[in-house]
């Protein structure tokens, strides 16, 4: 009887951790973006979303100029969204709610939605401005003196496909 419970045991604690490893698999899945196509952005940060399981950075790209943010027809700055690891993992990176405030400048490639939202998960670079030195006019900020390096990757411009 004792030999029959312990199996019972085994098999039950293994049929739950093999629907926790389902459901962290499917959570962390990438099948909603576009992993054949990498954006790259210098924007300026709307603000930072330091949930749990991903931070999130809010921001503005900013004009080919980089004189100032891109609007809509309505005049409004056009705001994306870019997806990141846990914010625990991310602070530890450097990336957080105080590292990054509103109105800091920054550049990244990210792999954009499938559905065309404006949002995307981090791919390539990120680098950070020094404080109010944007980078020239079609430049990204790993191209700024003084600039912070997040992620090493270089950041080219737009790609699709390989």
């Amino acid at each position: 009887m004792i030999k029959h419970k312990n199996v019972m045991t085994t098999v039950l604690g293994s049929l739950v951790l093999a629907g926790a490893a389902a459901n962290v698999m499917a959570h962390h899945s990438f099948a909603m973006y576009d992993m054949n196509t990498t954006q790259v952005f210098t924007g300026v940060v709307i603000r930072v979303d330091p949930a749990p399981n991903h931070l999130q950075i809010f921001f503005a790209p900013m004009n080919a100029d980089r004189k100032n943010v891109e609007r809509d027809a309505k005049g409004e700055p056009v705001s994306y969204a870019v997806e990141m690891g846990g914010s625990a993992q991310m602070a530890r990176l450097g990336i957080s709610v105080n590292a990054f405030p509103p109105g800091t400048v920054f550049s990244l490639g990210m792999h954009p939605l499938r559905n065309g939202d404006k949002a995307g998960t981090l791919e390539g670079g990120l680098f950070k401005c020094p404080d109010r030195k944007p980078p020239a006019a079609g430049q990204h900020c790993d191209s700024v003196e003084g600039n912070v390096h997040i992620f090493d990757a270089p950041l080219a411009t737009e790609k699709k496909g390989e």
